[in-house]
């Protein structure tokens, strides 16, 4: 068997960049609905990641694709896969 194999499979995440100031960092809101253990209602609960983007190519609004990887810095362990829809431009 060989270490490949034996490595678990990445999680991967769709979200919503709500920050792009940083060089190379976004910030990404993903949004997820599950039961509540006890009351059985359908909750929605959102968190958000510290994103590595090598090409500073995500902007704000735009709907990403990412991966876990290893930590890049103090606060990013995820990179960005790819920009599923690009955010609408108001003019």
């Amino acid at each position: 068997m060989s270490e490949q194999a034996t490595r678990g499979v990445r999680k991967e995440r769709k979200g919503t960049v709500v920050g792009a100031k940083s060089d190379k960092t976004i910030v990404v809101n993903v949004t997820r609905r599950i039961r509540h253990s006890l009351y059985g209602k359908e909750v929605t609960v959102s968190r958000k990641y510290h994103v590595h983007d090598e090409k500073n190519e995500a902007k704000v609004g735009d709907i990403v694709r990412i991966q876990e990887s290893r930590p890049i810095s103090r606060l990013k362990r995820w990179r960005l896969l790819e920009i599923v829809t690009r955010a609408q431009q108001t003019a």
